[in-house]
């Protein structure tokens, strides 16, 4: 009888870690229109373990579903900024953002910063 107790116990603890492996995360990825939504989400997809992404343009907010025991948040914002986006922690190369079209440009955006008289 212990023994099926405790078959039983190692079961649901096997089966509560195979439902901790999902993590759902959000973080912040520097972009302007739906080519860099196109580009973040494919970037984000391309990282083995990655499940979900979607990028939110107005709000620049990435939100992921990913396999804790496949990748990490600093795995998939390497493939970022390897695709020319930055994020708080890491800053794509000059040659990746440049490889990004014009319009995608966030750095010099100045567009919240008009005159407003």
């Amino acid at each position: 009888m212990k023994t099926i107790i405790a078959l039983i116990a190692v079961l649901m603890l096997t089966g509560l870690q195979a439902q901790d492996k999902n993590k759902k995360q959000t973080f912040e990825v520097d972009g302007k229109c739906e080519m860099c939504k196109m580009r973040i989400e494919k970037a984000a997809l391309g990282v083995k373990g990655v499940k979900y992404a979607q990028w939110d343009i107005p709000s620049h907010q990435l939100s992921l579903i990913y396999n804790e025991g496949k990748t990490d948040p600093m795995q998939i914002k390497t493939s970022l900024v390897n695709a020319g986006h930055d994020t708080k922690e890491l800053k794509a190369t000059e040659e990746a953002y440049n490889s990004v079209h014009a319009c995608c440009k966030y750095r010099e955006d100045n567009s919240d910063d008009t005159n407003r008289h």
